[in-house]
């Protein structure tokens, strides 16, 4: 008897055991969603476990022990379902389950399979909570999920792309600087939005980042990071808040970022080929010098929305950076004679002030229509001085003083009209004008005026479809520009078509291929496009050209992505072409070498590069390995030049408990533009950090295995070439202790998203120096 019963148990434990949850995910037009969260947890929400759904939807949960449990189903741009399970005690078959298409998913879901689901235009990314307890902020955030091509810069405490593209930041798809995003709670962003291939309503960008976050529906939140150099003056500060009450939101932010630096220097090897035939070669010997730097970003910020009604957003910004110190000092040595020395000093000082008004209103019609409006206003006033002297003996070979001043005025005015159809199609158009005034000033020796109006009307439509498993869009735009400036007699007004196409294919073994296809138009900036002049030194001047013409840019683009449990793979491949590039030249005039810019015959670039991710390996361990090769070819006017630039970057993080260390090293992406070679910096980091509930503490350490931090440029032009490295001492072994402390409070609901970006944040002026 107790043998039989002792069995029985036995038999009971078993089968409780093999309990089986199955079903199939789709949404409402039966089509199956691929990669959909299945999170099955018990009746008060505490996680058990959780699985994705295949290529045709079917997802199937094992062992699962009888009682009353709780099922949700999400997928990201979908409603989340939650199915109660009361009283399980045999294998269950749910069929399928429709998820509602929704503007906000998976809020207070843990995604625990594919966190990154790639689209058309976007990859649409959500954080695991290992990544969210790893993460203090919204940047700390970006750090911990790798994204390809995006790359936080340690140093500088900034997002960028590898290369030189343009990054747009979002919250909510609100037009945000990165202060804002250092100022966001991790808790509270339900996931990010990485628009990989924007749309043509996007104008030039790269890369727009959009952080879509909760909203509190009443109460508020506050809190403060605070990084601050143990061996170094370098600190990044962040204080913000923010009130809800019902529909109204007020929110605030300051970021204050210093740099005191006493260790950067400068070495140069400069080659002048001169008009009467004379040469001289000489190498600028840096001696340790001042770098002093104050960054202020202010945001207050109110806005009153009824979700899938409307939107209304006021924001004032002030971004100020203070640069009292950016000196170089040391000895140039004349190579032929290194007996023949002079004492040099370059010395500049910059401030810039940038107040700006953004309004928005959002408007959701009826029909999954949707109306935007959005006018800026910005004010840029800068003013700079730099002293250039090389002396001898006490005697003063050159002297040269550079005044500028400038006031700049830009308005900038957006209109939208989207209409989504069935099976996700959707249209969309608009019309975008920017108007900018700059009034500038320069003396250095002589004085100059400008009076410059710069103007561009873009309008573009889009539509983006399904047929299958293939995405498309398909749009064109027309850009039409103007310039003129008061003096010079020259102007001109030059329109453009903006065509793009990009395809979109996902195989049934969780991989996806991409192509994409578009030509937009570049203007010239203001500040190349002044008619003066600006003394470099005792051989150079810098001249800007009025007669500049905006240019068009060729791009196609070839992705490849594959995923597989903990492995994500991605290999990419670029070729740019832009016939009539602004570019770099330099040319004789007497004994002086003048450096200006001119519509050159076309720049190239051939791009490959690849990307391997793999983890959050038991929750633990993720790492990231990427890394390429760019080759360019730059055609002047009277020039030819090719590079060949290989680069790698690797990102490891470790997280357990509530601790969390992560390490990054790379090396330096490099451009090739004209005859001007940009070096990226090659850096290393460790961050750590331990969280205490609401409290972090850390410490992160740059460059701790090295100390040759530096910054290269090279020019290669026949009549003046350099080879220019800038180095911080400071950059080795920097130590930075970091605090934060996160507060919040209130209910969440679901945000309307802002759906357009401007602003403006080009001086207007031309800007001279080494």
């Amino acid at each position: 008897m107790i043998s039989f019963m002792l069995l029985s148990g036995m038999i009971q434990g078993i089968l409780a055991q093999n309990i089986q949850i199955k079903g199939s995910v789709s949404d409402v037009h039966r089509a199956p969603l691929e990669y959909a969260n299945v999170v099955l947890m018990t009746n008060d929400s505490t996680f058990i476990t959780g699985v994705s759904t295949d290529a045709k939807g079917i997802f199937s949960i094992e062992k699962v022990k009888k009682g009353n449990l709780l099922l949700a189903i999400s997928s990201i741009g979908y409603e989340t379902v939650y199915m109660a399970l009361s009283g399980l005690n045999k294998s269950t078959d749910l069929h399928n389950i429709i998820l509602p298409d929704a503007s906000v998913a998976l809020e207070g879901v843990t995604a625990v399979a594919s966190n990154q689901t790639s689209r058309i235009d976007r990859k649409l990314v959500v954080p695991s909570e290992r990544q969210l307890k790893a993460s203090t902020n919204g940047m700390d955030l970006l750090q911990q999920l790798m994204l390809p091509r995006i790359q936080v810069d340690l140093m500088n405490s900034q997002i960028k792309t590898i290369g030189n593209g343009t990054v747009q930041l979002r919250i909510n798809g609100v037009k945000v600087e990165q202060s804002d995003i250092k100022a966001l709670l991790p808790q509270e962003i339900v996931r990010i939005e990485f628009h990989d291939n924007p749309g043509l309503r996007y104008n030039n960008a790269d890369v727009v980042l959009d952080y879509i976050v909760r909203r509190p529906e009443t109460g508020g939140s506050f809190g403060t990071n605070l990084e601050q150099g143990i061996n170094a003056m370098w600190a990044e500060h962040t204080i913000f808040g923010k009130i809800n009450y019902k529909k109204s939101e007020w929110s605030t932010n300051y970021r204050f970022g210093p740099r005191n630096f006493y260790g950067m220097k400068r070495n140069n090897e400069e080659e002048f080929h001169l008009a009467d035939n004379t040469s001289l070669s000489r190498i600028e010997i840096g001696e340790p010098s001042h770098a002093e730097l104050y960054m202020h970003n202010l945001r207050a910020n109110y806005s009153i929305q009824d979700p899938d009604k409307y939107m209304f957003n006021v924001a004032f910004r002030y971004w100020a950076n203070d640069q009292p110190h950016w000196d170089y000092k040391g000895v140039l040595e004349n190579t032929a004679n290194p007996t023949d020395q002079v004492n040099m000093v370059d010395r500049s000082f910059e401030n810039y002030r940038v107040p700006s008004l953004d309004l928005y209103y959002q408007k959701e019609l009826k029909n999954n229509q949707l109306l935007v409006f959005n006018l800026v206003g910005t004010y840029n006033q800068s003013s700079s001085h730099r002293l250039y002297q090389e002396n001898r003996d006490q005697q003063i070979l050159t002297d040269v003083n550079n005044d500028v001043k400038g006031n700049k005025y830009s308005i900038i005015g957006e209109a939208i009209y989207e209409k989504k159809f069935a099976n996700n199609n959707r249209i969309s158009t608009g019309l975008r004008h920017s108007q900018s005034f700059s009034d500038n000033s320069y003396v250095n020796g002589h004085a100059y005026n400008t009076h410059m109006v710069q103007g561009e009307s873009y309008l573009y439509a889009e539509y983006s479809g399904k047929v299958k498993k293939l995405d498309y869009s398909v749009g064109a735009g027309v850009t039409r520009s103007y310039y003129s400036q008061r003096g010079s007699g020259i102007s001109y007004e030059r329109y453009t078509a903006n065509p793009r196409l990009t395809l979109f294919y996902t195989f049934p073994n969780q991989s996806s291929i991409r192509l994409k296809s578009n030509i937009s138009s570049t203007a010239p900036s203001l500040g190349e496009l002044s008619a003066i002049d600006q003394t470099i030194d005792s051989l150079q001047i810098q001249r800007g050209n009025p007669s500049l013409k905006s240019y068009l840019c060729y791009r196609t683009e070839l992705d490849y992505e594959f995923r597989k449990k903990l492995v994500y793979f991605n290999l990419s491949n670029v070729y740019d072409y832009q016939p009539k590039a602004i570019m770099d030249e330099k040319y004789q005039e007497g004994n002086k070498i003048i450096q200006s810019w001119d519509n050159q015959r076309n720049w190239q670039r051939w791009a490959s590069s690849a990307e391997l991710k793999v983890g959050p390996w038991k929750d633990l361990l993720q790492i990231s390995l990427n890394g390429g090769v760019n080759y360019y070819i730059s055609n002047g006017n009277d020039y030819t030049h090719h590079y060949t630039n290989w680069w790698y970057n690797v990102d490891a993080s470790l997280t357990w408990k509530n601790f969390s260390l992560g390490y990054k090293i790379m090396s330096n992406y490099n451009w090739f533009s004209g005859e001007t070679m940009n070096g990226g910096e090659n850096i290393q980091g460790i961050i750590m950090n331990y969280r205490i509930k609401a409290v972090t503490i850390g410490m992160n350490i740059l460059n701790p295995f090295t100390d040759n931090y530096k910054q290269e440029t090279e020019n290669w032009n026949r009549y003046a070439s350099y080879h220019r490295s800038n180095y911080f001492k400071e950059s080795s072994q920097l130590v930075i202790a970091t605090f934060s402390y996160n507060f919040s409070f209130g209910r969440k609901y679901k945000d309307v998203q802002k759906k357009i970006n401007n602003s403006d944040s080009d001086s207007g002026i031309i800007k001279a120096g080494k």
